[in-house]
């Protein structure tokens, strides 16, 4: 099965088809704060605007970017549970002593996080509020608007182009490795705590699944992924798909070993699993030792990166400091 097959799999039965790119994105300017950090970065104030067949969007974004590196620099694509700079899962100031650029918004200035789809893109794209079988839920949308972020970030010229990595925790980890798969542009994937209908396979998955997940957040996918709650053993793919459609450019998984809803085992045989595809194509893969992982492993020799911390569900500073490991590697 080649790549474009796995998408439309993907997309018809999960997460569904997400509306059309734009015609353009603008950026207009708010604010800026020349020297934030103590003078080590600029933070700008941005409303992206996109231009498409169904009207304009407008959404808010934040530009921090580090002066006391020469540029091009790497950047990280950050969608985020709040729009604060810094952030308890943004430590800015540590990106930046990296000498990373972050793009940074909030998923809720794109759509709300309910079963609402008359607000936000999704009014725009659901004038009625109502989506077919088959239509994007709202990690589609997010993820569609990661991707408008990713257009912006190719028109500036002190971002390393080739360089910029998406990222994001829980049901953003999920967006994250969406967005990885459907935008060839980015560098890499980074995957935090996504867990079921994310990293983690779903076959005899423990902690969260596809029952679960979908009784309380089925605006998350589109309607036909319900078919497959409490029968996963019809589904015609399993999680690996996803980080297998991260090819051609990298993917990391990020695990805790007490995030026991989110099921780290099954994250860990997801990268196994997708390991095949990429050695398939002719790439290392996952490296990863003939054991299980305990705390602390760290496994960043191939296209498939991974992680195993301390802890529970959290997107923290350790999990930043990897991500910038692997990706200075």
């Amino acid at each position: 099965m080649n790549k474009a097959e796995i998408m439309k799999l993907l997309l018809t039965e999960e997460y569904g088809f997400l509306p059309e790119k734009p015609d353009s994105v603008s950026a207009e300017e708010d604010s800026i704060e020349e020297n934030f950090c103590a003078g080590k970065a600029v933070l700008k104030k941005l409303r992206l605007t996109c231009h498409t067949g169904y009207g304009d969007f407008t959404f808010p974004v934040s530009f921090i970017y580090p002066t006391k590196r020469n540029p091009p620099v790497p950047c990280f694509v950050h969608i985020n549970f709040r729009d604060l700079v810094p952030d308890r899962y943004l430590p800015i100031e540590e990106i930046i002593d990296s000498g990373y650029a972050v793009l940074h918004f909030c998923y809720k200035d794109i759509s709300s996080d309910d079963g609402d789809f008359e607000n936000g893109l999704a009014g725009l794209v659901y004038p009625d509020g109502k989506r077919t079988e088959t239509q994007c839920g709202k990690i589609g949308l997010w993820a569609w608007a990661a991707s408008r972020v990713m257009d912006y970030a190719m028109t500036v010229p002190l971002l390393d182009q080739k360089r910029i990595s998406v990222v994001g925790h829980s049901r953003l980890g999920k967006t994250a490795l969406l967005t990885g798969a459907l935008d060839e542009r980015f560098y890499c994937a980074f995957s935090n705590d996504s867990g079921c209908s994310g990293a983690a396979v779903s076959r005899e998955k423990q902690g969260e699944t596809i029952q679960k997940i979908f009784q309380v957040f089925p605006y998350w996918f589109c309607k036909k992924y319900g078919k497959y709650a409490g029968n996963e053993e019809a589904l015609p793919f399993d999680q690996h798909f996803l980080i297998a459609a991260n090819t051609p450019h990298r993917v990391y998984v990020a695990r805790a070993v007490e995030d026991t809803w989110s099921d780290p085992e099954y994250e860990y045989l997801g990268c196994v699993a997708a390991d095949v595809y990429y050695k398939n194509l002719g790439m290392k893969g996952f490296v990863h030792p003939d054991r299980d992982p305990v705390p602390g492993d760290f496994f960043g020799a191939g296209e498939i990166g991974y992680h195993l911390r301390a802890g529970t569900h959290y997107f923290s500073r350790d999990d930043w400091q990897l991500f910038i490991k692997y990706f200075n590697s």
